[in-house]
């Protein structure tokens, strides 16, 4: 019996649940116990390359292909690595509900004197 286990490394399309599709080199990772499919998407001419993680229950179909076929799907797709404004508007987003609380607790204190 052979217990060789061998390395997952290809080049692929992947299908996700909600009909999206991403393209890249694809490794298995484990990330705080748990095995994730690690994609990384490879520079197009509108964007850089960059790495997406998903758990296996995100993933519909894994569909091997070449390196050249899995460029052109990432070329055609263009799916974007989350944006600096994106960061942003979540950090503001979480300052507001964090002053909005603080605000409560304060007229909340006003009814209690001691």
């Amino acid at each position: 019996m052979d217990t060789k286990t061998e390395k997952f490394d290809l080049w692929c399309i992947i299908e996700l649940f909600g009909h999206s599709q991403i393209a890249g080199k694809c490794t298995e990772q484990n990330i705080a116990g748990t095995n994730m499919l690690r994609v990384d998407v490879p520079e197009t001419s509108r964007q850089g390359s960059f790495t997406k993680f998903y758990g296996s229950a995100a993933i519909y179909a894994i569909n091997p292909v070449s390196e050249e076929i899995a460029k052109a799907k990432a070329e055609s797709l263009q799916i974007a690595p989350i944006k600096a404004w994106d960061i942003k508007e979540m950090q503001d987003k979480v300052m507001a509900l964090a002053s909005g609380m603080q605000n409560t607790q304060d007229d909340e204190d006003d009814d209690f004197p001691y």
